[in-house]
């Protein structure tokens, strides 16, 4: 006994030794403010630049874009409301409301980033220009005060500040959203001292912080909340960094007042309290945790934004990593029947992305790098045109969607993120410690690590390319460790071969290749990751799938965008039938086209060409597909056949019909309305009301029976659509259409009293909506007559 007492000791003490010999993951500290040890800090963009490629192209275009804008004119609303004459007149679209210079901030921080990313000497002259502008702008208030948003100085200092409070999600005492507008232009100066060195961008951000805490320091726990009841973006992120760059706890002070406790705190718990919330108002409220949590070491901020990634991505996130409809998140878990043109708005992800960054710096994690990569390419790149720089502002997700771009001078907050997003391209690539060198990216680039006096050359064409080529040049050798993602989609393996020597791959797909060795110049790394065809479902709905080979989705070419067969065909979008759910049974390369594949003897009425959807523009597209076994098909079939004919039978029958949103047949019909106005939904005509109503003419038989046939929407509604149809007066119906069913339309029917329509040739015919509740969209209204 006492000899295997003696033997089970040395083993554990064995085991015990070999565990603690176990390699650590090495961690860095940045030696500025940051209090917290980084497993992979990102490289400075003056240190990688991208070379030719989808993505240099892209920053090329957004070059044009930005050397288009005139300084003068985003500056005109500042100067005005400081009492300086404007120097040139000030823009439209969004800068022509109370939102005014938030486009300036985000211009700013592009011009820091470009001048950076392409050596382009005017991008600097601006950034200096606008700096010395908003000196002019802080002296003539003479109290640190930047706005440009008309009476804005007024409200916050009159009324806000004094505890006079009206808040709403995007209005604060008639501003639309003060403080996010704040953040932009706040983080535009960070930028220009931070990027280009400009020491007077600091002084001027302090001082508009300053004001800031004079407006808000002094409010109740009570004012506060009710006042962050109003997007105020991510003003506590850049007030935090005011704070590193100082190290004035004022601003860390500050940055902790703007702090929704709702939201926050709720996630801080692990409640998923997202659903029904705006996603890009609290996006960017957990990325200034996320940047207080390194510059404080605050483990429950850096918990709360760890988790609130992981519910966005894995329970609210569409394959293309957007999410969001209408702006807003839903229930967790449930896509199905949120599919419409207005889904992903593109700030959402490009916010994720920053968030994404932290992360993935904290822990040198691959999952937080493959959904970098999956956001990158499916939505990002697939949001702007690649011949003109134009982005989107919701990347439409509709079966049988199209792209819809933005006009650079509408000055949305995706145009704004824009301006940003291609300007930074060549960061998130390359990563490192002090023993390793990440590469996270596959995107043709060139990384001058000034520190260990090495630079890397990444040569690919990739997602064209399945692989990605690394050569090292070095004046002296180097030992490190290259660290290069092995993809989660890589499911056929990853090759990789040192100066042409196979190398042993024991890591899985989701992970990291550690390389170790000492790096000689021209030492060169080649790393193929053969793509596959594989099916990404709807958490939901598993027969409601996404095709995707290796990292890119693929869309399926509807036609022509304008194609009016998308309003009447109910299979314009096909269906896919199968008895297999593997898509190398069903799918074959097209001949001479990259990437791009058609389905052979699977699609109903007809098959379908894919190709990437980041390459897909002016075109109908789906990239989410009806899959089907040929016995449960015939039983959809039936069904659809049943509604087709009943269609035609209430068309057969139909008295009179009125389509609401047109403005000749609104005409023909009398129409009258308060609170109401046309709508557009999937590039159909239709009427919506807010706490109001709207009223028609209508056509029936006075000698017999008639009913009225409503059309609308079973996808749900993240405000309640409750309302009374009234026909002479009289209520004829309650109808409530908010709860979800299904991505389709349907068509309800009432009946209209006889003695309503009795010796009557027309009635008259209102929709009248509920107290703050909405009406519709309603996309046709018939007169029928009764079987």
């Amino acid at each position: 006994m006492k000899a295997f007492l003696r033997i089970f000791v040395c083993l554990a003490a064995a085991v015990f030794i070999v565990s603690c010999q176990r390699p650590v993951s090495p961690r860095i500290t940045t030696g500025g403010p940051e209090i917290v040890e980084f497993r992979a800090l990102p490289f400075d963009l003056t240190d990688v630049r991208l070379l030719d490629g989808r993505f240099l192209e892209a920053v090329n275009l957004n070059e044009k874009i930005l050397l288009n804008y005139e300084p003068d004119r985003f500056l005109s609303w500042f100067r005005r409301e400081a009492g300086l004459e404007p120097r040139a007149e000030a823009y439209g679209g969004w800068e022509n409301s109370t939102l005014a210079g938030h486009s300036l901030g985000h211009y700013l921080s592009a011009c820091a980033m470009m001048y950076i990313a392409t050596g382009n000497k005017a991008f600097l002259e601006r950034a200096k220009y606008i700096v010395d502008e908003l000196e002019i702008v802080q002296n003539a208030h003479g109290n640190g005060y930047i706005g440009a948003m008309e009476n804005g100085r007024r409200i916050l200092e009159e009324e806000v500040a004094k505890g006079d409070i009206r808040a709403t999600g995007f209005d604060l005492n008639g501003l639309w959203a003060p403080f996010y507008t704040h953040h932009k232009v706040l983080a535009g100066l960070r930028d220009a001292y931070k990027l280009l060195g400009i020491e007077k961008a600091k002084v001027i951000a302090l001082g508009f912080a300053d004001w800031i805490y004079g407006i808000v320091g002094h409010l109740t726990y009570e004012q506060r909340q009710s006042m962050l009841r109003c997007e105020y973006g991510g003003i506590n992120e850049v007030l935090a960094d005011l704070y590193g760059i100082s190290g004035n706890e004022k601003y860390l002070n500050l940055s902790r007042l703007f702090h929704d406790n709702f939201v926050l705190d709720s996630l801080a718990l692990g409640y998923d309290v997202l659903p029904g919330k705006h996603a890009n108002t609290n996006i960017p409220k957990v990325t200034g945790l996320a940047r207080r949590f390194e510059l404080t070491g605050n483990t429950q901020e850096q918990s709360t934004s760890e988790f609130f990634w992981n519910r966005v991505v894995n329970y609210h996130s569409y394959v293309t990593g957007g999410n969001g409809l209408r702006e807003y998140f839903g229930p967790p878990g449930q896509l199905r029947n949120r599919l419409e043109a207005n889904t992903a708005e593109s700030c959402n992800v490009y916010n994720m992305l920053k968030l994404s960054g932290h992360l993935f710096s904290w822990h040198g994690e691959a999952k937080y790098a493959d959904f970098y990569e999956r956001a990158l390419f499916n939505h990002i790149l697939a949001a702007q045109h690649p011949k003109d720089g134009r982005v989107i502002y919701h990347l439409s997700l509709d079966m049988g969607g199209r792209k819809v771009y933005q006009n650079p001078f509408g000055f949305t907050c995706c145009v704004g993120s824009g301006m940003e997003s291609w300007a930074k391209r060549n960061g998130s690539i390359y990563f490192h410690n002090n023993e390793e060198l990440f590469v996270s990216q596959f995107i043709a680039s060139e990384l001058n690590w000034r520190e260990k006096n090495v630079m890397v050359r990444q040569e690919t064409k990739f997602p064209e390319e399945q692989g990605t080529t690394l050569i090292f040049s070095c004046v002296e050798p180097v030992s490190l460790t290259l660290q290069v993602r092995y993809p989660h989609w890589a499911q056929n393996g990853m090759e990789v071969r040192v100066n042409g020597r196979k190398q042993r791959v024991r890591e899985q797909p989701g992970s990291f290749v550690a390389i170790s060795r000492t790096w000689s110049d021209g030492d060169r790394v080649e790393v193929n990751f053969p793509f596959s065809l594989r099916l990404e479902a709807m958490p939901d709905d598993e027969n409601r799938i996404a095709v995707f080979y290796g990292p890119v989705v693929m869309a399926g070419d509807l036609g022509p965008e304008d194609d009016t067969a998308f309003f009447n065909d109910f299979l314009y979008v096909p269906v896919f039938i199968a008895t297999d759910r593997n898509p190398d049974n069903w799918m074959e390369p097209v001949e001479g086209e990259l990437n791009t594949f058609k389905t052979k003897g699977l699609g109903y009425p007809r098959d379908i060409t894919l190709k990437p959807f980041y390459q897909t523009h002016e075109r109908r597209y789906s990239i989410f597909w009806d899959l089907f076994t040929p016995e449960n098909w015939q039983i959809r079939y039936a069904k659809l056949m049943k509604e087709q004919e009943e269609r035609k039978l209430l068309e057969q029958r139909t008295i009179d019909f009125f389509q609401p949103g047109d403005r000749e047949d609104e005409a023909y019909h009398n129409v009258e309305d308060e609170s109401s106005n046309p709508y557009r939904f999937r590039d159909g005509p239709s009427r919506v009301a807010t706490g109001g109503w709207f009223a028609f003419d209508l056509k029936v038989n006075p000698e017999n029976q008639n009913v009225i046939a409503v059309e609308y929407w079973r996808g749900g509604f993240r405000r309640p659509r409750i309302f009374e149809i009234l026909v002479n007066g009289v209520k004829i119906a309650d109808e409530d259409i908010t709860p979800p069913i299904e991505n389709r339309y349907f068509i309800p029917q009432y009946e209209i009293p006889l003695n309503l329509t009795r010796g009557q040739d027309k009635v008259r015919v209102k929709f009248l909506s509920h107290e703050r509740r909405m009406i519709g969209p309603v996309f046709g209204v018939r007169s029928v007559v009764k079987e």
